[in-house]
This record gives structure tokens, sequence and C-alpha cells, in this order.
């Protein structure tokens, strides 16, 4: 299984904590960290490391809010020195769901290829989307 960190800017890992419990129920080998106003980068860079260390798992990928944001580039800095951590960056809720449901049985290179594609499948156009249901001509049938 891949040990998951989550961290972004102030409450972003905290509220996908909640997001993600709620949805797919409480997950091991899963941490979330938020960095605080409150928090040096250096302590943020300690708490990810300490996240790591209190996990048994062979592979780590680090899923950040903010491609170039300190919680990315603490991540980068341990991926650096670690084989054995990937880090994703800019992600959203679904991403992270996916994450939890999909990283048992697989490498963390095909994880973060799942997630990239999950993560642009996600974005949606919504009015765009109802104006293309709009123009199809849709048969209608007697109901029940």
């Amino acid at each position: 299984m891949i040990g998951l960190i989550v961290s972004g800017h102030l409450n972003f890992a905290s509220g996908m904590a909640s997001a993600v419990k709620a949805i797919a129920g409480e997950q091991q080998d899963i941490a979330f960290i938020d960095f605080l106003e409150s928090i040096s980068p250096d302590e943020l860079e300690k708490q990810m490391r300490q996240a790591i260390d209190s996990m048994d798992c062979q592979q780590y990928l680090f899923l950040t809010d903010l491609p170039g944001g300190t919680p990315c580039n603490r991540a980068m800095a341990i991926m650096m020195q670690n084989p054995a951590v990937e880090v994703l960056a800019g992600v959203n809720l679904p991403m992270i769901v996916n994450a939890a449901f999909e990283r048992e049985g697989c490498s963390t290179t095909e994880l973060v290829q799942t997630l990239r594609e999950i993560g642009h499948d996600s974005i949606q156009d919504i009015r765009k989307q109802l104006a293309q249901v709009d123009s199809v001509d849709v048969e209608e049938e007697d109901g029940l």
C-alpha cells in the first residue's frame, strides 16, 4: 500500500481529511498536514518526515495544493532525498478520494498517472454540459 501525505495552505489538508473520511471512511497510512501561519516551513517539513516515519509502507505519495507552494516545495525536498517518495501538486478532492481507494496493488507511478487523469476529468463546465444535453434530441417515452 502507498502511504499518502496530504498537505496544503491553511486548512486545506484538514478540510480534505473530513471530506475523505465522509466519503471513504477511516483510512490507514494517510496523513493530513496543514501549513498554518503559526508554523515555519522547517516545522512543516519536520511534520511531513514524521508522517512518513509513522507509516509502514514501501512507497509514499505527497498530494499538495499548489505547485511551487511551500507544502509542495518541502515535499519535493523530501522526494529528492528519498526515492520511495513522489509528489503530485494541484490536487483536488476527487483525486485525494481516489488515491485512498486506488493505492493498493499499484506503483506510485501508476497511481500518479491515474490521479492526473481523474483530476483532469473531474474539472467540469456544468453550463456547457447542460447546453449539450439541451441540444440533443431526446425521444420522449411514456412514463410508468
